[in-house]
C-alpha cells in the first residue's frame, strides 16, 4: 500500500475572513452528515461547500463535468429532507434545435455517514451518444468552526488505499477519513483532487446511469444517527395537516420531513433519539434547543420528549466547575467533540459546555408537560432524581448574587457573554441601544422558573415525593418579586424589561421576550393581554412574525441576529404562550405571520429572517447566515398547527 500524502490548497487570508453566507446553497441532510452544494449539484464554488460528517468537512468540491464542459442546470427537486435529485442540460452533445433532448439527473441521497449519488444521462435524440463523466472530488478535513469562522487553513491528508477490482480510493486526515466509490470507472489521484471518469455510450432515445458514493468515518464524534423511524403520533399529524389551511398542511409536512432528518443519539444509548440544534453550524446536542425543539412537537411526537430528557439527564451536572459553567443539577447548553474555538467572537468553549441559564428550568417544564401529554409512568419515574437536581439548582444556584432572580454572567472571559436564547453579546441592549452589562436576570428565564417549579411541584405531588410545598412558595415568591421589579414605563407604554441588569435596573426595550412570559402563569391575565397587544402592534409585528426588537428601540436593525429580526421558534413561543392565555385572536395574528414567512421561503423555514416589514416586501427577506433547517423553527409548524386548530 502507497500512502501519498497531500494538502488542502484552500486558505483564505485573514483579512478576508468572513462567515459563509447560506441562503442560496442546496443542503441535503441526514444527522450527522450533511451536503451543501450550489442548485445545479455542485460542491465547492461556495465557502460553505461540502460534504460534512459530524463537526468535519471531509469533502470541499465535487465537480461532474462531460467532455469538459460543465452541465447547465434547469431544475431542483427536493424530495425529502434526505433526497435531492438535480436537473441540468448537455447542450454540448445536443443537437442544434432549440429543444433540449440530453439531460443529466443527478439524484442525491444522503444517509448517516454515506452520500451517494446516481448520474442519469437520457437521450431523445436518434442516433447514439458518446462522452465522459468526469467527477473531482477534493477532499478536505476542515473543522467546522475554522469554516464558520472562514478561516479555513491547509490540512494533510493521505491516501490510505487504492482498490483495483472494485475503483475505490480510502482518505484520511488523524481519526476521519472517507471512501470514495466509483463503480465501473477509472479512479485516479490527480494533484489535490481525486477524479474518476466514466466514458458512456448513450443509445438513441436510451438512458446510461453511473454513480459514486462516499463512505465517512470519523470515531471521535460524540453523536451518532439513529437507525430507527420517528414515532409520529400519525392521527395527530394527519388532523394537523387536514386543519384547513394548505400552506401550512404543506409547511408542517416539510417540517416533520426535517425534523426526521435532523435526529441525534449518543454513541452509548442509540435509542434515546434527540433533535439536532440545526445545520451546518449546530449538528449537535444543545440542551436549550433540543428541549424546545421536543417541546414545540410534543403534539405529534411524546416520545422524542421522553428521550431527549433521558440524554440531557445523563450529562445533568454534578460538581461546580467555572471553567465549565457545570453546577450540580444543571443541563448542559452543548456537546462537542473538541473545544470550539471562535477567534473572532472571542469565544472558547470546552466540549461539554454549561453556559446557559435556561435549559434547567425548561428542562422541568418539558418533563411536565410530557407527563401532562401521556408520558408512561415508569418513564417519568426513572426522571426523578435528574427532576430534583435540576430543581435544586433552580433553588440553590440559579441566583448568583442572591437577588431572588436566575441570572448568569461568564466567570472565564472566553464563555459566552449572554446566556439566554438570545446569546449574541449585542443581545442585551437599553432603548437607546447601550449595551447592559452582567450580572443579567433575563426575564423569560424568570418566567420559566415559574412554571418549573410549579411543574415541579405538581411532579413531586403526584409521585408521593416530598418538596412540593417548598416550590410553590418560592414561585410565589418569584412572582411577587417580578411584579415589583421588571415592569417599566416608556413611550412605547408600559411592560416587562428584557432584563436586570447587574445594578438591578430594568433593560428597557421592548423585546420578543416578553412573549415567552404568556402562559407561564407569572403574570395575570389582564398583564398577559396587554403584553399581546404590544406584540401584535406595529413596532414588533413584521408581518412575517414577532420581531425580536421594536423598531422604535435606537439597536433595532431588520437583519440584527437579535435585534431586529424575526425567529420562527421565538414567534411560534409567542404564539403559543398567546393561545394558553386565551387570547386566540393575537395567537392568530402571529401565526399568519409565519405561515406566510413558510411559504416564502418554500416551507424549509431558517432560523431567523429579517425584520424587514410585509408591506414593504412581498417576500420575507433572507438573513444570508442563518442555518437551516433549524429544529425549534420547524417545530414551529406543528405549534402554528395546534393553535391554528384551536381557532
Amino acid at each position: 500500500m502507497t500512502t501519498v500524502t497531500l494538502a488542502s490548497t484552500e486558505s483564505t487570508p485573514e483579512a478576508q475572513a468572513l462567515q459563509p453566507l447560506l441562503n442560496d446553497a442546496v443542503i441535503v441532510l441526514r444527522a450527522p452528515t450533511q451536503v451543501w452544494s450550489a442548485r445545479g449539484g455542485d460542491i465547492g464554488a461556495a465557502p460553505i461547500h461540502g460534504i460534512y460528517h459530524g463537526d468535519v468537512r471531509h469533502v470541499r468540491s465535487a465537480i461532474v463535468s462531460y467532455d469538459g464542459q460543465s452541465p447547465e442546470g434547469i431544475s431542483i427537486s427536493a424530495h425529502e429532507a434526505s433526497r435531492v435529485t438535480f436537473g441540468s442540460l448537455l447542450r454540448g452533445i445536443d443537437d442544434a434545435s432549440a429543444d433540449p433532448k440530453v439531460r443529466l439527473l443527478r439524484e442525491r441521497i444522503v444517509e448517516d455517514g454515506v452520500v451517494t449519488e446516481t448520474l442519469t444521462v437520457r437521450s431523445r435524440l436518434t442516433t447514439a451518444v458518446r462522452t465522459t463523466l468526469r467527477l473531482r472530488v477534493v477532499p478536505d478535513f476542515a473543522p467546522l468552526q475554522d469554516v464558520k469562522a472562514g478561516v479555513v487553513t491547509p490540512v494533510k491528508w493521505s491516501i490510505d488505499s487504492q482498490a483495483v477490482d472494485t475503483p475505490a480510493i480510502t482518505v484520511s486526515c488523524f481519526a476521519a477519513s472517507f471512501t470514495l466509490g466509483a463503480p465501473g470507472a477509472q479512479l485516479v489521484v490527480d494533484g489535490d483532487a481525486i477524479v474518476a471518469e466514466w466514458p458512456i455510450e448513450v443509445a438513441p432515445d436510451g438512458t446510461t446511469t453511473v454513480s459514486w458514493s462516499v463512505a465517512l468515518s470519523d470515531p471521535s464524534m460524540v453523536v451518532r444517527g439513529v437507525t430507527e423511524p420517528s414515532a409520529w403520533a400519525a392521527p395527530g399529524a394527519e388532523a394537523l395537516s387536514a386543519s384547513g389551511d394548505p400552506l401550512l398542511a404543506r409547511w408542517l409536512d416539510v417540517a416533520l420531513d426535517d425534523l426526521e432528518a435532523l435526529r441525534l443519539a449518543l454513541p452509548g444509548h442509540p435509542e434515546d433519539a434527540f433533535y439536532a440544534a440545526g445545520t451546518p453550524w449546530f449538528f449537535t446536542l444543545f440542551g436549550r434547543d433540543s428541549i424546545w425543539a421536543a417541546r414545540l412537537a410534543l403534539p405529534v411526537d411524546r416520545e422524542i420528549a421522553a428521550s431527549t430528557l433521558r440524554v440531557l439527564a445523563r450529562l445533568q451536572g454534578t460538581v461546580v466547575d467555572p471553567a465549565t459553567a457545570q453546577q450540580p443539577g444543571k443541563i448542559l447548553h452543548e456537546l462537542r467533540s473538541a473545544p470550539l474555538e471562535l477567534p473572532g467572537e472571542g469565544v472558547s468553549l470546552p466540549p461539554v459546555y454549561y453556559g446557559t441559564v435556561d435549559a434547567t428550568p425548561l428542562f422541568v417544564c418539558l418533563l411536565a408537560d410530557a407527563w401532562r401529554a401521556g408520558m408512561p409512568e415508569a418513564e417519568v419515574r426513572e426522571l426523578l432524581p435528574a427532576l430534583r437536581g435540576a430543581l435544586d439548582w433552580l433553588l440553590h444556584y440559579a441566583d448568583a448574587d442572591g437577588d431572588g432572580f436566575l441570572d448568569y454572567i461568564d466567570e472565564t472571559g472566553h464563555g459566552l457573554a449572554n446566556q439566554g436564547w438570545k446569546d449574541s453579546g449585542d443581545s442585551i441592549q437599553w432603548r437607546d441601544g447601550t449595551l447592559a452589562q452582567g450580572p443579567i436576570a433575563l426575564c423569560e428565564v424568570q418566567g420559566y422558573a415559574y412554571e418549573a417549579a410549579l411543574g415541579g411541584a405538581a411532579l413531586l405531588e403526584a409521585f408521593g415525593e416530598p418538596g412540593a410545598e417548598e416550590l410553590i412558595t418560592w414561585a410565589a415568591d418569584l412572582k411577587a418579586r417580578f411584579a415589583t421589579s421588571y415592569w417599566v414605563e416608556t413611550p412605547e407604554g408600559r411592560y416587562p424589561a428584557i432584563a436586570l441588569d447587574a445594578n438591578k435596573r430594568p433593560v428597557d426595550t421592548l423585546t420578543s421576550n416578553i412573549g415567552h412570559l404568556l402562559g407561564t402563569g407569572i403574570l395575570s391575565p389582564e398583564e398577559e393581554a396587554h403584553i399581546a397587544g404590544l406584540l401584535v402592534g406595529e413596532s414588533m409585528l413584521s408581518g412575517f412574525g414577532v420581531r425580536t426588537m421594536s423598531t422604535d428601540a435606537g439597536g433595532y436593525w431588520p437583519l440584527s441576529y437579535h435585534g431586529g429580526s424575526v425567529w420562527m421558534h421565538d414567534s411560534a413561543i409567542v404564539a403559543h404562550g398567546m393561545a394558553r392565555a386565551g387570547l386566540q385572536a393575537e395567537a392568530m395574528q402571529v401565526v399568519e405571520g409565519l405561515v406566510a414567512a413558510a411559504e416564502g421561503f418554500d416551507y424549509r423555514v431558517p432560523e431567523l429572517h429579517s425584520g424587514d416589514p410585509a408591506r414593504e416586501t412581498r417576500t420575507p427577506v433572507p438573513y444570508p447566515a442563518a442555518c437551516r433547517p433549524q429544529a425549534w423553527s420547524a417545530a414551529a409548524a406543528v405549534t402554528c398547527a395546534v393553535v391554528r386548530a384551536g381557532a
